[in-house]
């Protein structure tokens, strides 16, 4: 787990060691534990070391071949390269580390772009060949692990964050408009290759892209499950897809143990993360470090859920770790917060994993936790109603979008809005595609593969990794994601959501854990955006770099001023803090 920069030059030239350095130094808190720089000829890459496996300096990055004229710079974790590097061995590849990042070199030079396929884990990797010059890059199937890429003609850098991109230099940093149409209305999810700066991509999920030595390149996707019946699996009762759940979840918690520093879990209370603690319990793991975080209540909201996490960690008897966050640090911490992000990401949730991790770190470098279930598993609200659906499309977009194409076009400035409604159109594509059985299916596919990499998944990772704070999700074992993807969705809609999920539940957890009102991460200030969170968004939207760029109406923005608690969109969230956290990302990125 670590942070990776580099360039690549097509034209003749030769990267610039000190643009290197500047992403490097942005990429610092992902990799506090060590620094390496390797340049050859026209590609120059760099790395910032988080030490979680092989802890010794044969680890380390960008690592070398020579034998194989191999060079990579690797983020992430392959979970199962133990077996790799037994069946590479037997194929008599020889090793001079014991970590996982020798495994991708050794697995490339055996198997080519189909060792990705192998591969269980998560990461973003740029791999050289030295005789070839030829280039790959790949990126786990949900997008763990991120990979951001600015491209000239003749040069192409690439970053874990897109603020290294912009702190290398040379980047155009105008809005791009379809990522902002996105933003404002697909809940601020802005797939790939978009986001929200016309100058810089992203590498797709479950990707891979070679590029030649003359600049050619060409990209596929290695891994799109068909949400769909299995006839093999047609019979199979409750109880069975409840075992086979469960057997492919206890595989996957225990894959995410590998480490040669210890294991925590960020325990929230719900079903999700105690079912990871109870799996882990079960193993025989001893001395297991649990985290929670509250936060004050607002408007008569409560702002924590400890009295479960509480049951769970003593049911379980973790060394578990309350952090409760007073308004006056919330505060505080929201500056940091905005600098941790690598896009404008509007849930609230995210200062709460900042704080979090923050926290965590003081005590382990890395942690399981529950991200993904719910896109998985059915755990949404807006599910149920689509099993009756009739026009996919429209059902979806009513619950999940943010506002209306036409909703929209009252609110941006007319400069800043596209004609079609490019929104709908990328999320009709995703659900009427082939290979979903249902409406449900269709929606789950999005949800998982689309809307999970650019929303919950980001966020975890750029709020540890704030941190030096590696984040593992077991529900996004792609094993398990790919069985899941092949159970009838009225198994996963029961007893309200996530049915098959609680039923694997009542297995191993408390059943006081499971049969309850469905909680999130919550913290109610920013809800509600008054008094210092209103005067810290108004003074954003008012500032000149803000009126200077004039992405919105003056007087949209004027209502949201009058009156923040009476614009919350469908999700239950504010506009005026959608609308302000974009202008605050941008002026803490200097764009």
């Amino acid at each position: 787990m670590c942070g990776i920069c580099g360039e690549l030059k097509f034209d003749g030239s030769q990267p610039s060691p000190i643009a290197l350095s500047k992403m490097m130094d942005r990429l610092a808190p992902r990799g506090p534990d060590g620094a390496g720089i390797v340049i050859h000829g026209a590609a120059a890459f760099g790395h910032r070391r988080l030490k979680i496996i092989d802890l010794s300096e044969k680890a380390r990055q960008p690592m070398e071949d020579p034998d194989l004229g191999l060079t990579i710079a690797f983020n992430g974790c392959i979970y199962n390269y133990p077996e790799l590097r037994a069946e590479l061995e037997d194929k008599g590849y020889e090793f001079f580390s014991t970590g996982d990042t020798e495994v991708i070199l050794k697995a490339w030079h055996a198997w080519g772009e189909e060792c990705v396929e192998r591969f269980h884990g998560m990461f973003a990797f740029v791999l050289r060949e030295r005789d070839t010059g030829r280039i790959a890059m790949a990126r786990d199937r949900f997008g763990i692990k991120p990979l951001y890429l600015a491209e000239t003609p003749g040069r192409i850098a690439f970053a874990s964050s897109l603020p290294a991109l912009v702190a290398r230099g040379d980047v155009d940093t105008s809005i791009d408009r379809i990522a902002l149409h996105h933003y404002m209305t697909f809940h601020a999810v802005v797939p790939p290759p978009h986001t929200i700066l016309n100058g810089v991509r992203k590498l797709p999920p479950a990707t891979i892209r070679v590029i030649e030595a003359d600049g050619r390149s060409r990209q596929r996707v290695y891994w799109d499950p068909p949400f769909a019946r299995d006839p093999s699996m047609t019979s199979l009762s409750a109880d069975e897809w409840r075992d086979r759940v469960l057997d492919a979840l206890r595989l996957a918690v225990k894959r995410r143990m590998v480490a040669d520093v210890p294991v925590g879990v960020l325990l929230s209370g719900g079903v999700d993360s105690s079912l990871i603690v109870g799996l882990l319990a079960e193993a025989g793991q001893t001395g297991l470090m649990t985290f929670s975080v509250g936060f004050e209540e607002a408007n008569g909201e409560k702002g924590d859920e400890f009295v479960y996490s509480d049951l769970i960690a003593e049911r379980f008897g973790t060394d578990h770790h309350k952090i409760f966050v007073p308004s006056d640090e919330l505060m505080g911490a929201l500056p940091s917060t905005f600098a941790a992000m690598s896009e404008p990401m509007v849930s609230y949730d995210n200062v709460g994993f900042y704080l979090l991790s923050k926290e965590v770190s003081r005590h382990i470098k890395v942690v399981q936790s529950g991200q993904g279930a719910d896109e998985i598993f059915g755990g949404y609200h807006w599910y149920p109603p689509l099993m009756s659906s009739n026009d996919v499309v429209d059902d979806y977009a009513k619950v999940f979008f943010d506002r209306s194409h036409g909703r929209l076009a009252e609110q941006l400035a007319p400069e800043w809005m596209e004609e079609a409604d490019v929104s709908r159109a990328l999320v009709a594509g995703h659900l009427t595609r082939a290979g979903a059985d249902t409406p449900v299916d269709a929606a789950l596919r999005l949800d998982s593969t689309v809307m999970l990499v650019d929303d919950p998944v980001k966020r975890v990772d750029n709020m540890t990794m704030a941190w030096g704070l590696e984040a593992r999700v077991p529900f996004l074992d792609h094993e398990l994601v790919e069985l899941a993807a092949r159970i009838p969705p009225e198994e996963k809609l029961k007893h309200g959501g996530k049915g098959i999920l609680k039923d694997v539940a009542r297995q191993v957890v408390p059943s006081e854990v499971i049969d309850r009102k469905k909680g999130y991460f919550p913290v109610p200030q920013l809800k509600y955006v008054d008094g210092p969170y209103l005067d810290m968004v108004r003074d954003a939207l008012s500032s000149q770099s803000a009126r200077d760029r004039g992405l919105f109406r003056q007087d949209y923005l004027d209502r949201l001023y009058a009156s923040p608690a009476d614009h919350i969109t469908p999700l239950r969230g504010s506009e005026l803090w959608q609308v302000g956290l974009l202008e605050l990302w941008l002026q803490t990125h200097g764009i």
